[in-house]
């Protein structure tokens, strides 16, 4: 996984923290939800690295790679 990857997935684990932290309902501090959804990123980054697995993609393949099988 490149550092874009890595960019990419914080944005994705932020957009789900931020979901839930408007889900949870304490609205009167808006303006310190984005960075708090980041807080929680980082956190869930931190926990993804420590199991050490990559990110499952699917890739397609070229009329070459198929013509090789």
């Amino acid at each position: 996984m490149d550092e874009q990857d890595r960019s990419n997935l914080r944005d994705l684990h932020a957009g789900f923290a931020l979901i839930g932290l408007l889900m949870k309902g304490n609205l009167l501090d808006m303006q310190h939800l984005p960075s708090q959804a980041y807080e929680l990123a980082d956190m869930m980054q931190e926990a993804r690295n420590q199991h050490g697995a990559g990110i499952v993609s699917v890739k397609r393949r070229t009329k070459k790679e198929k013509a090789d099988e």
